[in-house]
């Protein structure tokens, strides 16, 4: 079946910097667009970045543009998500997502598979 597992998440200081990798299995990964989004407590899940199935056009919600850089590597079956100057407004448990659709994506509803979420805590 298909199988995503986020790692790379916990604890940063504000500034700080992180990379989260999403390992993919059970699917065509090259035939799909992957997405990460984040949940906060108490709030919707949001959406943050997304890239097509080769990696040739990336998108980004506002929130994060600049500081994010979503990439990927079909080879080995992995999306990767670089925050950078992180804020405690980016706390929050992200997700990675795979959308069999080709345009570019923006809500959940559009992603198939997701996977179980790995926490990110932005201290001051």
């Amino acid at each position: 079946q298909v199988q995503l597992v986020e790692s790379g998440g916990g604890l940063v200081q504000a500034g700080g910097s992180l990379r989260l990798s999403c390992a993919a299995s059970g699917l065509t990964f090259s035939t799909f667009r992957m997405g990460w989004f984040r949940q906060a407590p108490g709030k919707e899940r949001e959406f943050v970045a997304t890239i097509s199935r080769y990696g040739s056009t990336t998108a980004y919600a506002d929130s994060v543009k600049g500081r994010f850089t979503i990439s990927r590597d079909n080879a080995k079956n992995t999306v990767y998500l670089q925050l950078n100057s992180l804020k405690p407004e980016d706390t929050a448990v992200y997700y990675c997502a795979a959308s069999g659709l080709a345009r570019a994506v923006f809500t959940a509803l559009n992603y198939d598979y997701w996977g179980h979420g790995t926490q990110i805590t932005v201290s001051l």
